[in-house]
């Protein structure tokens, strides 16, 4: 019944979608890549590629998501750490928090070597790293200069294409990563016969052996565990090439077709991090692609990746294709060509189902592409926002399912959450601090300027109801709420009482990353009893846990009891006398008042704890504390911004923070610079960090959709720039789709399909006089209409004005 009514609702709003579901969203260059940042992502959710179109030499960058050095840590719990965590919170307590971080610097940090300050490859917190390198080094038959040359990557589709002119031969590459097959593969072609020659090699720039077996090139290896044992993580990956005409000849470690027709590369590549049989899964998926032809693989990879990216539209205008991505990217600063926006969200949605899938590794900082084998903070899981802000479009641009590989990881992290609560803090629960990787690391960073925050594992725990809130699964619910519930044991076990206010705080902790002064000091200070952020995430965990408890008929015990006494003693929001939200306990003053984090507006988004309608005061502060902070920042932090401001409802805040983010992060040298946007529309910390994009995504969707506070919200921070538009397909937490239509930035029509079965409260723009379905009125109650509609079943609203 589901699919019925999309298929009404596609009809009913395919007049003034025109080509909003059918157009070609493509990045396209007219020059072979220069620099990394310019070639094109593909993958299938564990392997991927990035070609870079070279007409001599090309470069292909593969990728494994679980390629992964390092190995669990036994020394991560410091044993000496409990000992100085009383004497730690007395000089807390006493307002003496210079000597409390300097005590945590020598003692109140993890054993071993934690991170490795982010050079972990050869520690045992390892790293994530590039698989291997492909280098196709092509002769052709007849010289002559390049023409019509352009690259494109196809959102539609997934598949990527290089195509030229040479010698006055036309020669076409094409490029997908196999959503059924499995393997990465490859078409080199040209429209005259015995144009194909190329010689091709794999390797990776360390622990690999290569070698060649008859028409394959085999790599494999083993990452460092660390410790200099046998632990590391195991890989193979094996490239075949099949030849149409001409001929095939092996060399060390070489193959070499000589005028060919056509040639076909397949790489198929796995670890043993999560498939103890990789080598037979390596063997069987090649043999399996080997045995069909690249059009048959091309066409079940397409129908397998559309049928997940096709939920969704946006159409803000009808793409230009004729331009080259950098030049619409450099063009964007001036002129507002809102179906840029509308590629640039998509790019995201894009890369969330070409980089992870339902049984694999969370999108860590690089998503799963690296050219690197020590990776920038070597690529891992960063709780104080990065990983989170990877998964903040999961939910309502469709691709729930893919929320499943970040719920897995936070439930595996709990065995290890529980040690490190009774380790350092002597507490029941789990507790998870500012990174982790596939080893499940909860303890505290090297370095407790940064690496002291102990809400991670709850800010996790916010993806596990979030997914609750939107799929209204019950079943799914009752299973993760173990974790919740463990989460809210640590902080009633560890939380203390600050001396003002009698207030239930976290001590030790910080604001993530950022530092303030003390009266009369000029010596920075991060360490600090109960930051905004803490607070802000635990209140919303403890009523997440007790809201569960109503959900699942769960009696009461003694976590809840404790749960419902906490909650009025946890510190409430405070204003400044200037003005905007404290960030602290107390009023400090900031080392860098434009800081990249803005930690203590987490309230505002991603949870539902300032809002200007409920809590107007802590809304005009949350204004100030943005102002005040600025628009620049890391890409990432761009990417927050306008989500806070979507939430805000300005939604020409939120678009100058969306052309803010997507500022070329290149000059015309292709110089890599600061923060923004690369080439191939990559996020910029600098350097490439992958949560930009997704918070980019995220951002753009809430400017068109909310359904945090109780009820759905079309277009409540809709910009100037976007007059006319629409979309389908969008998900709201009670569970359902939502598609609208606007016009001259007036929502005309907006369509709503029931996922769950439930009652739905939309809240109508303002000047709207009258709502129907079907020629029949809708009632309207200061300024709402409700909608009650049974699992599958959908409906249309007319507005008029």
């Amino acid at each position: 019944m589901r699919y019925f009514w999309s298929f009404l609702l596609l009809i009913a709003f395919s007049a003034c979608q025109t080509q909003g579901h059918r157009q070609e969203l493509q990045l396209r260059f007219h020059n072979p890549a220069t620099v990394w940042e310019e070639t094109l992502p593909l993958g299938n959710g564990r392997i991927g590629m990035m070609p870079d179109g070279g007409i001599e030499t090309e470069h292909i960058i593969l990728n494994d998501i679980t390629m992964w050095s390092g190995s669990e840590d036994p020394d991560a719990i410091n044993p000496e750490a409990l000992s100085y965590l009383p004497e730690i919170r007395r000089l807390l307590l006493a307002g003496k928090n210079i000597e409390a971080q300097n005590l945590m610097y020598g003692h109140f940090r993890c054993g071993g070597l934690g991170s490795a300050f982010g050079n972990g490859k050869d520690a045992p917190y390892g790293c994530f790293q590039m698989l291997g390198e492909v280098q196709i080094r092509s002769s052709y038959p007849q010289p002559g200069e390049v023409s019509n040359y352009r690259r494109v990557l196809s959102l539609n589709d997934a598949v990527a294409s290089t195509e030229f002119t040479k010698g006055g031969v036309n020669y076409e590459r094409e490029y997908f990563a196999s959503h059924t097959g499995d393997v990465l593969a490859i078409a080199y072609r040209a429209d005259k016969e015995k144009s194909v020659s190329f010689e091709i090699a794999l390797n990776r720039p360390e622990h690999a052996g290569v070698s060649v077996e008859r028409d394959a090139i085999v790599m494999k290896g083993q990452l460092s565990d660390g410790f200099g044992g046998d632990k590391g993580v195991r890989y193979l990956t094996r490239l075949q090439v099949i030849n149409k005409g001409g001929s095939l000849t092996a060399g060390d470690s070489t193959l070499t077709v000589t005028g060919a027709d056509e040639a076909v590369v397949l790489i198929s590549t796995s670890t043993d991090m999560m498939d103890e049989n990789y080598a037979e899964t390596v063997d069987k998926l090649l043999k399996k692609a080997a045995g069909a032809s690249f059009s048959h693989l091309k066409r079940e990879h397409i129908a397998a990746y559309k049928s997940k990216f096709d939920r969704v539209t946006l159409y803000l205008g009808d793409q230009s294709n004729q331009l080259s991505t950098n030049e619409r990217l450099n063009n964007f600063q001036t002129d507002d060509d809102p179906a840029f926006a509308a590629l640039y969200f998509h790019y995201g949605r894009y890369l969330m189902i070409s980089g992870t899938r339902e049984n694999s590794l969370p999108l860590n900082l690089q998503g799963m592409w690296a050219n690197q084998v020590q990776t920038p903070w070597n690529g891992d899981y960063h709780l104080n926002i990065n990983v989170q802000m990877n998964y903040w479009p999961a939910e309502v641009c469709n691709l729930s399912e893919l929320h499943k590989p970040l719920i897995d990881f936070t439930r595996s992290l709990v065995p290890s959450g529980e040690a490190t609560a009774k380790g350092f803090y002597g507490a029941d629960g789990w507790v998870a601090h500012m990174m982790s990787n596939p080893w499940n690391f909860t303890a505290p960073g090297e370095h407790a300027s940064w690496g002291a925050t102990n809400t991670g594992g709850a800010w996790l725990c916010r993806h596990l109801w979030e997914h609750y809130a939107f799929s209204q699964d019950e079943d799914y619910l009752r299973s993760v709420y173990p974790v919740m519930k463990g989460a809210a044991k640590f902080f009633l076990t560890s939380m203390i009482h600050e001396p003002t206010h009698d207030w239930l705080v976290t001590a030790p902790s910080s604001s993530p990353e950022n530092a303030f002064y003390l009266p009369g000091s000029s010596d920075p200070a991060f360490v600090c009893m109960g930051p905004t952020m803490d607070v802000q995430i635990i209140r919303e965990l403890f009523v997440n846990v007790l809201l569960s408890t109503v959900v699942l008929g769960m009696e009461q015990d003694s976590v809840i009891s404790g749960i419902k006494d906490a909650l009025p003693k946890l510190p409430p929001m405070q204003i400044s006398p200037e003005g905007y939200l404290q960030e602290w306990l107390e009023d400090y003053r900031e080392v860098e008042p434009q800081h990249r984090h803005v930690s203590h507006l987490y309230g505002l988004y991603p949870s539902n704890q300032i809002s200007p309608l409920t809590t107007p005061d802590l809304a005009e502060a949350a204004k100030a504390t943005l102002n005040r902070r600025g628009d620049g920042g890391t890409g990432w932090s761009r990417a927050w911004k306008i989500n806070f401001w979507a939430r805000l409802h300005d939604g020409n805040r939120s678009y100058k923070l969306l052309k803010s983010l997507l500022q070329p992060a290149v000059d015309n040298s292709m110089n890599l610079t600061g923060g923004g946007t690369y080439p191939n529309l990559f996020c910029a910390h600098p350097p490439f960090q992958i949560d930009g994009n997704f918070g980019g995504t995220a951002g753009i969707a809430e400017m068109l959709i909310q359904s945090h506070a109780g009820y759905v919200e079309v277009l409540p921070a809709l910009p100037d720039a976007w007059p006319s538009g629409s979309f389908s397909g969008l998900r709201v937490r009670g569970g359902a789709e939502i598609s609208a239509i606007w016009k001259d930035k007036q929502l005309k029509r907006i369509g709503i399909i029931s996922t769950t079965g439930n009652a739905f409260k939309l809240k109508l723009p303002p000047d709207v006089v009258s709502a129907s379905q079907k020629g029949k009125s809708i009632p309207i109650d200061n300024g709402f209409a409700s909608i009650s509609l049974e699992k599958g079943r959908g409906m249309i609203v007319e507005l008029e004005y």
